[in-house]
């Protein structure tokens, strides 16, 4: 219901309707599945027996992410779709966003819940948790500038909850919501253009160290262009 009413008020503001390009529910004899019909179905990347279980969430699935590790090396996966330009939003309206739940003792300096691309090589649409606080907060990067554009939450979600977020790109505007509230909101450039070649992944980077590790849990992840 949510996700129609947020698809209603794009269409009454934009006159188009937004395009579901992937979303992934962790439910059924394939959890790792693209629900949405385009194919991106995940594979992970692991390393030091980095692995995920799936815990059991309103009558599905959602997974869990290895527990917080102080002495390297510690356990490192990522879940990845293939190299694709159909994830890539270029220009156009963005949204994006997933479930989470992650306690207090679960918060480092930063945990990847999804991205496309990396802020350093080319551009980057991100969201992560950051922090002891456990503020969210959305990333946008130009496939031309390097500038990092940040809306960053008002709130933290590292109460051992079940929280939604969701990013939002509309023109010159990134708002990051907390629960289908706006917690926070940052000013883009008009032409900023999202395009990598590198794979969407969530969870993390990659396998390799500094990769940040989400520790959590998470469920229903899902990008809409348009």
């Amino acid at each position: 219901m949510r996700a129609l009413l947020a698809a209603a008020l794009v269409v009454a503001a934009t006159g188009t309707a937004p395009v579901e390009r992937v979303r992934y529910t962790f439910d059924g004899p394939a959890p790792l599945a693209d629900v949405s019909g385009h194919g991106h179905d995940l594979s992970p990347v692991s390393r030091y027996g980095g692995s995920f279980k799936l815990v059991a969430r309103d009558g599905g699935k959602a997974l869990a992410f290895p527990a917080p590790c102080h002495a390297e090396p510690c356990p490192r996966i990522a879940l990845r779709a293939a190299t694709t330009t159909e994830l890539n939003p270029g220009r156009r309206p963005l949204r994006y966003g997933a479930t989470v739940r992650l306690a207090a003792d679960q918060t480092t300096k930063g945990e990847n819940v999804m991205q496309k691309g990396y802020s350093a090589r080319g551009s980057q649409y991100k969201l992560q948790v950051d922090g002891l606080a456990g503020r969210p907060s959305c990333v946008l990067v130009d496939d031309r500038r390097p500038e990092i554009h940040a809306a960053i939450s008002s709130v933290g979600v590292a109460d051992d909850r079940w929280h939604t977020l969701e990013c939002r790109r509309a023109g010159s505007h990134l708002t990051i919501l907390v629960d289908d509230v706006p917690r926070g909101r940052a000013t883009l450039p008009a032409d900023l253009s999202v395009s990598s070649r590198l794979p969407f992944s969530i969870g993390g980077k990659g396998s390799y160290p500094d990769n940040d590790q989400f520790q959590g849990a998470l469920d229903d992840v899902w990008v809409d262009i348009g």
